[in-house]
């Protein structure tokens, strides 16, 4: 009977000792999560040095969005290239950005196509000068019965009607005093000859040139393309890419000397040719003149044939 209260006393003074033992453990629990949280207030401060190392964590996703944002950037720099192609294709961006050697062959044809258009303009102001005149002359000199009423009827005025003229009439006068005429027609006709004969070669100055342009124009021409080709086979192969854009403003830049070739020798050949016809046209009225003076002159000499022997018979 005694025991057991014993026992009740002690189990409560256990528990009593467990509960005080418990209290403290609690507290200093309890306190813990405190004094971790109130640290915690402060820490935005330090929270960017925790936070630094996270675009390091996102850096290998960045060149993903790198190469999408390339891909538009290498489809603008085309465009642009193909912008760029289309203003460096018209003819002077050409030029400027030809080679030295395809430039002067450029220029040397331009020179000659202005060469061979003041040629036509001069050639025909002189041509359509002289075959008036020369008609004109021909058609006062129609009704003239000797020389010297022909040359009284053309005057002072120079051409190659009055040469003729005055070459049969210096072979008559050389001839006054020989009894014989039977040479002063081939003398004369050597005189005409040689008349007709300069004035042929002065009628046809610049058909040379002309007929030298026509012909070796496109040979010159070809010559820039040829170097023109070479040069850009070259920067296709340096730059060692056969995008179109690349390879079209050399090629382009090379046939435009076979363009200036072309456009130096087409017009030259269709004038000479034109010149050539209208040359034979004005050379067939000299031969006219010339027997015109050929013919004035035998009535001349019949003539004064006649007055001798009308004065030998008396």
């Amino acid at each position: 009977m005694n025991t057991s209260p014993l026992r009740a006393a002690w189990a409560v003074m256990s528990a009593l000792a467990v509960l005080s033992l418990a209290s403290p453990v609690s507290a200093q629990q309890n306190p813990a999560p405190a004094a971790q949280q109130a640290p915690a207030l402060p820490q935005p401060a330090a929270a960017p040095a925790q936070t630094a190392p996270a675009p390091a964590a996102i850096v290998p996703s960045a060149p993903q969005p790198a190469a999408d944002a390339t891909a538009p950037s290498e489809s603008r720099p085309l465009k642009s290239a193909s912008v760029v192609g289309l203003r460096e294709l018209s003819p002077w961006s050409m030029f400027m950005s030809a080679d030295i050697l395809v430039k002067a062959v450029m220029i040397g044809l331009a020179f000659a196509s202005l060469v061979t258009w003041t040629i036509f303009i001069a050639k025909m102001i002189e041509l359509s000068v002289v075959q008036r005149k020369l008609l004109m002359a021909l058609r006062k000199i129609s009704e003239a019965r000797s020389l010297a009423e022909a040359q009284f009827a053309l005057g002072a005025k120079d051409g190659v009607l009055s040469s003729l003229l005055g070459a049969a009439m210096r072979e008559g006068r050389l001839w006054a005093g020989i009894s014989s005429d039977t040479g002063i027609k081939e003398r004369a006709s050597s005189s005409f000859a040689e008349i007709v004969r300069a004035e042929a070669r002065r009628i046809r100055l610049g058909m040379g040139l002309l007929a030298t342009i026509g012909a070796t124009s496109p040979f010159v021409g070809l010559f820039g393309t040829v170097w023109g080709i070479m040069n850009s086979f070259i920067g296709i192969s340096k730059s060692q890419t056969t995008n179109l854009a690349v390879v079209a403003p050399g090629i382009a830049e090379a046939l435009l000397a076979t363009a200036f070739g072309l456009a130096a020798a087409i017009p030259a050949v269709i004038i000479y040719n034109y010149f050539s016809r209208v040359t034979k046209g004005y050379l067939e009225l000299v031969s006219r003149s010339s027997g015109a003076a050929a013919r004035l002159l035998s009535r001349d000499l019949d003539r004064t044939h006649g007055s001798v022997n009308s004065r030998a018979a008396e």
